[in-house]
């Protein structure tokens, strides 16, 4: 498993500056992660990605490019160079891509999910981390439910690791009791559950609209269909009732149109609460304690008032988090992804909500 001892983080001094809840690296090839497959896995065993809805120009950003060699977000060096270092990031939450949730197989998808997590541990969290800097993400595969609270298990007292992670794209709501394992193991140790777009619509997974879209830019537009169902059953199934301590962040997946959502749902449950007893007061009033969202991709109205209005109606002084989504085509920078903001929301967006949802020290900065 973990062979390089990690610093707890009681031996690390607090760090200033603002927390970054999705960056992205990657492997610098693929046997990297062979190494930490059995067989008959690692022979199986070639990447993954989303099929056919890919970005028609680029992925990433275009200066993204390590220039020592390999992909975008694989030498920690460069990445802190045009990230931490430039922007002052005193945290980074790392959500490798591993594209696990889409294979049939339970057992290959699970494989895979413990071989990025073996990864991340050795590379990012252990020995390119000596400042503690990087938090790791838990990654399981939600086809085997039993399977991803063990990997939860084997990973929940390990210092680097702050929280769990799947993608949205899924073969049913997230509220449904099959999914009950997952929740139970992060509410059991205190590990929020991040939720990722990326394999809606691909291998097993259900895609949210109502058929395929034609057009990567319209697949993308509408990721946040899924984020919304899974909140709205997450919600309608009492999943926050059940599991008093589990919390979830939606990564990536939109901001803006929550309020119309919970305005919708709250007049719903009014007339029709007795068909959801467990849910025992207006939806909206669940996410202060169970729900957080990152901010990219931000909606950017021609008007900033306009935005600096959703902000205030979603409560975003205690529920957004930010995020750049490093090293992709979409990044947004520290300095650029909101209208100039009041300081008191701009430090609880940018540092505060993320210090207190994932555990680490207030600083001043």
């Amino acid at each position: 498993m973990v062979t390089t001892r990690v610093q707890s983080t009681a031996e690390q001094p607090a760090r200033a500056g603002i927390v970054d809840c999705d960056v992205h690296v990657y492997p610098r090839n693929l046997d990297e992660i062979r190494s930490y497959l059995p067989m008959p896995w690692r022979d199986r065993y070639n990447g993954g990605g989303r099929g056919f809805f890919g970005n028609p120009s680029h992925g990433n950003r275009l200066d993204s490019a390590p220039p020592r060699g390999g992909p975008p977000g694989s030498d920690p060096a460069f990445l802190r160079e045009q990230l931490i270092d430039r922007y002052g990031e005193a945290y980074a939450i790392l959500l490798p891509r591993a594209f696990c949730n889409l294979h049939p197989d339970p057992d290959f998808g699970s494989a895979i999910a413990a071989a990025f997590n073996d990864w991340l541990a050795d590379t990012w969290l252990s020995t390119y981390n000596g400042d503690g800097v990087f938090k790791g993400s838990i990654t399981v595969a939600h086809q085997d439910p039993l399977a991803a609270a063990r990997e939860i298990e084997r990973w929940a007292g390990h210092p680097g690791f702050v929280q769990v992670m799947m993608d949205s794209g899924a073969r049913a709501p997230y509220g449904q009791r099959q999914y009950y394992p997952i929740y139970e193991a992060c509410a059991k140790h205190g590990l929020p559950l991040a939720i990722h777009p990326g394999t809606d619509g691909m291998g097993i997974n259900v895609q949210p609209s109502p058929g395929y879209p034609t057009h990567y830019i319209e697949w993308h537009t509408c990721l946040s269909l899924a984020f919304q169902a899974h909140l709205v059953s997450l919600l309608t199934e009492g999943v926050f009732e059940r599991f008093p301590g589990f919390k979830v962040v939606l990564v990536e997946g939109g901001v803006s149109w929550l309020p119309a959502l919970m305005w919708r749902l709250d007049a719903e449950w009014k007339a029709l609460r007795s068909e959801v007893p467990w849910v025992v007061k207006p939806p909206s009033a669940y996410l202060l304690d169970h729900v957080r969202l990152t901010s990219q991709p931000l909606e950017r109205p021609d008007n900033p008032a306009h935005l600096l209005s959703v902000l205030e109606m979603m409560d975003a002084a205690h529920i957004l988090l930010f995020a750049s989504d490093y090293p992709h085509w979409d990044f947004d920078s520290p300095t650029h992804a909101f209208p100039r903001l009041p300081d008191d929301l701009h430090r609880r967006i940018f540092s505060e909500n993320a210090r207190e949802l994932y555990g680490f020290p207030k600083t001043a900065g």
